[in-house]
C-alpha cells in the first residue's frame, strides 16, 4: 500500500507551523505548540487514532492562543487531505463514542470531500489550561474544512470541561482511524456512487 503520509508547513505573520502525519502509524506523537493543553489533546488524538504525528509550532502567544491553535488544526486537516489523496478504497464514514469519567463524547466523520462541521458542546469554564473553551468548536471546524470532511461532534453529558474536551479529541482520533481504513472489498474504488469525492 502507498504510504499515506504528509508534511505541511505554514508560515504567516502570526505563526510558524511544521506538521507531519502518518495515517498508518502506531500512535507516536511529538507535539510542541506552546499551548500545553492543546499538546495534551493532540497526543491523545494521535494515540487513540494510531496516527504518528509530529507538530512544531510557534506563534503570537503574547496576544493569545487563538492563531497558534487555529493554524495547527488547519495544518492537521490539510495533512489528512494530502495523505489520503483520492481516498480510494476508504471505509469513509465512521463514528466513535468515548467516555472520560463522567463525560461522554461522540464524533462522526465522513471523508466525503465536502467540508461541514457541527459541534454540540457546552462548557462551564472559559479556559482549560491555556486553551479557551470557546475555541474548541473552531478547532474542529478548522480540521473539517481543511481536511475536506464532514465532522459532527457532541458532548452527550458531563461536568468537567477537561474531561469533555478530552472525550471529543479521543473520539475524533478513533472515528478517523476507522474512517481512513482501507476496505479491500472496494478494490481501490472511490467510495461513492458518484465515482468521485
Amino acid at each position: 500500500m502507498t504510504r499515506r503520509t504528509a508534511t505541511i508547513e505554514r508560515q504567516t505573520g502570526e505563526t510558524s507551523v511544521a506538521l507531519t502525519l502518518n495515517v498508518d502509524g502506531a500512535g507516536s506523537a511529538e507535539i510542541a505548540t506552546g499551548i500545553g493543553f492543546l499538546d495534551h489533546m493532540l497526543h491523545l488524538f494521535a494515540r487513540h487514532g494510531l496516527f504518528d504525528l509530529t507538530v512544531r509550532a510557534t506563534g503570537d502567544l503574547h496576544v493569545d492562543e487563538h492563531h497558534t491553535a487555529e493554524d495547527v488544526c488547519i495544518c492537521l486537516g490539510q495533512a489528512f487531505d494530502r495523505a489520503l489523496g483520492e481516498r480510494r478504497g476508504l471505509v469513509r464514514t465512521a463514528h466513535a463514542y468515548v467516555p472520560m469519567d463522567e463525560a461522554l463524547g461522540f464524533v462522526a466523520v465522513d471523508l466525503s470531500g465536502r467540508p461541514y462541521c457541527v459541534v454540540d458542546a457546552a462548557f462551564v469554564t472559559p479556559r482549560v489550561g491555556q486553551l479557551g473553551t470557546d475555541l474548541i468548536a473552531h478547532l474542529f471546524e478548522s480540521i473539517a474544512v481543511h481536511g475536506r470532511m464532514n465532522l459532527h461532534a457532541r458532548i452527550l453529558y458531563g461536568h468537567n470541561d477537561h474531561h469533555k474536551v478530552e472525550a471529543l479529541f479521543k473520539a475524533l482520533g478513533r472515528a478517523l482511524d476507522a474512517a481512513t481504513r482501507v476496505d479491500e472489498r472496494l478494490g481501490g474504488a472511490i467510495p461513492s456512487t458518484k465515482g468521485v469525492l
